[in-house]
């Protein structure tokens, strides 16, 4: 076996996920080339790690919503010659997803997936020639890793190794000193956690000598951020970025304290110390994973105080 393709195509945190699997491939099967399926948004991750050869970006949300528009086709077309002008022995999918079985249908490549009963979207399945069962109550980044295991025939070290670097340096306009990366903001609004807590955790930061930096992603985030950076003695609002200028803000931060998002998987991934606040859901499956300096706080229904955080935080 010569060349792999991947298919982790989304969210956030499910493309950081996988990159432990990745990981596993590149030391048991150094012989084997990697590549990865990815949406557009998300392509900045995989480019992280050095064993990933070529990114194949995908765009389905906007091809769902533009069905037969020439853009779509092009894109289709693209994609199709992108997926045909190396020959792949295995495409291993990674997602779980009608869409991502769908995704592995464009290649003439033995396809790899979840069993029946491991499976998101079961129906999936019907997609692979070849399935394998992966225990429900492990983490997502160990079912990653099994499932590429059992696919590629090896047994997964006890180690967990994201594999990745930032190859930026952090951002010019970053204290040159010690910072904390603030990451209040979520999709879901009952993942938030409250603005008052916020404020009281970048005083007790700032009180450390670590100065808060408060990203947003959009209009609303940034407006969040410059509301709670006014009350937070030395802490500044992050300028727009894109993901790779995020990535590299969090590779460099002394502390990293985030709501359950993507972003805080990231910081893991770069092996931060951070601290993931959970209040809606339970961390078990999808919480922080993998790295002695990251730390689940609160769960379902369990709102963590920020005298919590503070004693969790591993600096």
């Amino acid at each position: 076996m010569r060349r792999i393709l991947i298919i982790k195509t989304s969210s956030l945190g499910d493309v950081v996920h996988a990159l432990p699997a990745v990981t596993d491939i590149a030391h048991h099967c150094p012989d084997i080339t990697i590549d990865w399926l990815v949406e557009e948004p998300f392509a900045a991750i995989p480019r992280l790690h050095p064993a990933v050869c070529r990114i194949i970006p995908v765009a389905t949300r906007r091809w769902r919503h533009r069905p037969w528009a020439r853009t779509t086709r092009q894109d289709l077309l693209e994609l199709h010659k992108a997926l045909h002008v190396h020959h792949y022995d295995l495409t291993l999918d990674l997602q779980g997803l009608i869409k991502s079985a769908l995704l592995s249908w464009l290649t003439p490549a033995h396809r790899v997936g979840l069993s029946w009963s491991s499976a998101r979207e079961p129906l999936a399945t019907l997609a692979y020639q070849e399935k394998f069962v992966v225990p429900w109550h492990l983490h997502a980044v160990e079912r990653n890793r099994l499932l590429a295991a059992q696919a590629l025939g090896y047994t997964p070290d006890a180690t967990v190794r994201y594999g990745i670097t930032s190859p930026l340096s952090a951002p010019q306009w970053a204290p040159s000193h010690g910072y904390a990366v603030l990451l209040h903001a979520s999709s879901r609004a009952k993942k938030e956690w409250p603005e008052n807590h916020w404020v009281e955790l970048g005083h007790q930061l700032n009180a450390r000598g670590l100065r808060a930096i408060l990203p947003g992603g959009n209009r609303v985030e940034r407006e969040r951020a410059l509301r709670l950076a006014e009350k937070i003695p030395q802490a500044q609002a992050a300028p727009a970025m894109d993901l790779a200028q995020v990535a590299a803000l969090l590779a460099h931060a002394q502390a990293v304290v985030g709501v359950d998002t993507g972003l805080t998987h990231l910081a893991t991934a770069f092996n931060r110390p951070v601290v993931a606040i959970y209040t809606a859901t339970d961390p078990q499956a999808t919480g922080v994973y993998g790295s002695a300096w990251a730390v689940n706080c609160g769960g379902k229904g369990l709102i963590p105080t920020v005298s919590e955080v503070m004693q969790a935080l591993p600096c």
